[in-house]
């Protein structure tokens, strides 16, 4: 594509707003929409998907979202049992503290990346994309299954977490080429209803692969069942994608590059530059506050200082290398000139920063202070999760019939979200009962099934669909970015108080044991409920926790100002999909 065709591809999409002049003259609205969808610049992979939505039957709409679903179903599945399980995972090698590390750097990658995947969605087809996506996270799992440190199972963790946001995020985009914007989130709403089953039946199954086996049964188990049921998707799509062409309506692609050219392009094509440089930079700025407690000097280290220096001149040479020298970049500015695109991003990232604040090390807190098993902590840890997925479908409803997403999120959304995150200051301590913990998450869920229901709608009511992958990819990014930068200061309070908090509350005759409880969970669980060593980690793990909690708060109040960005859409006056589409 050339760079006036991507200008063309980019224009600002005939989106109706509420109370304005889409109220009437509905006969050319919808002329206006039928134009915007057909618009000539559409890359290949997104004509292929339209072309593929033409030809199946209402059946095989219904197969396929079915087919979607249960690998949907396996793969939140796989990551609530692994969820449970990394805890033991780093006390294995004795680096429970670097719990937060490990998931900082791929929590980074899996969003940086996603501009590529949209890229490759949109240039080579959703199912290419699929099974790249599927590919890195066999890799991954296969890793973790074989890990002998903590070192390659940071790196499986990045490996399969990119794996993991990919496949979900190429999910959502195939039902969102399926479905109109009107009943689009009922459809991608319902796909989440597998964290219900999850909420449950994970925890209880790390429980039994670590009691039985061990966790490296359990990843070596899960990906062989993921990839079971993720050969009748891809099959199935590359079926309808013949059938497609042989009706004609998938153009063949013409060879004119040499190999060296093809790799040019796609270097210029995915601004590979562009992405080395925001998934460094992010990494080395955020990397030193889980790991300053270990360096020599602390804040003084040089190797410390060093990385937050460079952090923050790679970001900056990311900012001059999009604005003058990327051919194409990573991001089209359109977004980031856009109040609702940009809000919305920003209202994910945020929330993910609060949560992930004080969330990081619930998991460990839930066992060592408040002496759950592992199936019980999971439980009410994913408590959060479940109330969200049984939420969305209500919400997406309700969005249907109304057109609505924007003021439900500022009147219902934020305020439980202030409800949750704020009682959790006052009852994050280990003397409080289960029972209010589990309620503060029931909060938390409602109030950010808000923000990421209609956040994600609101991204894709204001672009085209030929944009959805790439809005969607910037969407993902903020959220991982929150999530990062969340986690990186869970890591920065975990590893720079707790264990100095450890040591000022275990007993003179066994300060020397700091360090072994520290690093290792299953130390820390080992002593018994009364005994001076486990109620001084108790105590310990109260205060750090409390003083996330706090941290974690304080950026709940920035949700309204960036929910409050967002344009009031009607979605149920815009037509963005074609084909046979729900």
């Amino acid at each position: 594509m050339s760079l006036a065709q991507e200008k063309n591809a980019s224009a600002e999409p005939d989106v109706h707003y509420v109370g304005k002049e889409s109220m009437t003259g509905g006969q050319d609205h919808l002329k206006d929409d039928i134009e915007s969808v057909d618009s000539d610049h559409k890359q290949h992979g997104v004509k292929k998907v339209e072309a593929v939505t033409t030809v199946w039957s209402d059946k095989m709409l219904w197969i396929v979202f079915a087919l979607l679903y249960l690998v949907s179903f396996v793969d939140v599945l796989l990551q609530s049992v692994q969820g449970n399980l990394v805890p033991y995972v780093t006390s294995e090698f004795q680096q429970h503290g670097l719990l937060a590390t490990t998931s900082i750097v791929s929590s980074i990658l899996g969003g940086v990346i996603t501009p590529t995947i949209a890229k490759i969605t949109d240039i080579r087809g959703r199912t290419e994309g699929f099974l790249y996506m599927l590919l890195l996270i066999v890799i991954g799992m296969i890793m973790k299954a074989t890990c002998q440190n903590v070192e390659t199972y940071a790196a499986a963790q990045t490996f399969y977490w990119v794996g993991h946001t990919g496949l979900l995020y190429i999910i959502t985009i195939m039902i969102s080429d399926m479905t109109s914007l009107r009943n689009r989130m009922i459809m991608i709403s319902i796909n989440s209803t597998p964290l219900i089953a999850s909420t449950f039946a994970g925890p209880k199954i790390a429980e039994l692969f670590l009691n039985n086996l061990n966790f490296r049964w359990a990843f070596g188990a899960f990906t062989i069942i993921l990839v079971a049921f993720s050969l009748p998707v891809i099959l199935i799509l590359y079926l309808t994608e013949a059938k497609a062409k042989k009706q004609g309506l998938i153009q063949p692609r013409l060879k004119t590059r040499s190999v060296a050219a093809s790799l040019k392009y796609y270097f210029i094509q995915f601004d590979v530059v562009g992405l080395l440089l925001l998934t460094a930079g992010w990494s080395l700025l955020l990397l030193p506050f889980s790991l300053v407690s270990s360096a020599l000097n602390g804040w003084e280290s040089a190797t410390v200082i060093c990385m937050i220096v460079f952090g923050v001149v790679t970001l900056g040479l990311f900012v001059v290398w999009e604005r003058f020298f990327a051919t194409v970049s990573l991001f089209p500015y359109k977004f980031l000139k856009d109040p609702t695109v940009l809000g919305a991003s920003f209202a994910y990232g945020i929330m993910f920063l609060s949560i992930f604040v004080w969330d990081t090390y619930y998991y460990s807190y839930l066992q060592v202070a408040h002496f759950q098993d592992i199936a019980s902590a999971g439980y009410i840890l994913n408590t959060f999760s479940l109330t969200s997925a049984i939420v969305s479908p209500i919400i997406s409803v309700f969005i249907r019939y109304t057109g609505q997403f924007k003021w439900p999120t500022i009147v219902v959304g934020i305020p439980f979200i202030l409800l949750g995150t704020g009682l959790l200051i006052h009852f994050r301590t280990p003397g409080t009962s289960v029972g209010y913990l589990v309620m503060c998450q029931f909060f938390n869920g409602v109030g950010t099934s808000f923000i990421a229901t209609c956040g994600q709608l609101a991204v894709m009511a204001a672009v085209s669909h030929q944009e959805i992958a790439m809005a969607l990819a910037f969407f993902s990014l903020c959220g991982s970015i929150g999530a990062a930068i969340g986690m990186a200061i869970a890591g920065g309070l975990w590893t720079n108080l707790l264990r100095n908090a450890i040591y000022d509350n275990l007993p003179a005759v066994s300060k020397d044991l700091t360090d072994t409880i520290y690093a290792d969970m299953r130390m820390q669980l080992f002593y018994e409920n009364g005994d001076p060593i486990r109620m001084a980690i108790i105590d310990a793990y109260g205060d750090v926790q409390r003083k996330m909690v706090i941290t974690g708060a304080a950026f709940v109040p920035l949700l309204l100002i960036t929910v409050l960005m967002w344009r009031n859409i009607n979605v149920k006056e815009k037509r963005q999909t074609v084909g046979n589409v729900w």
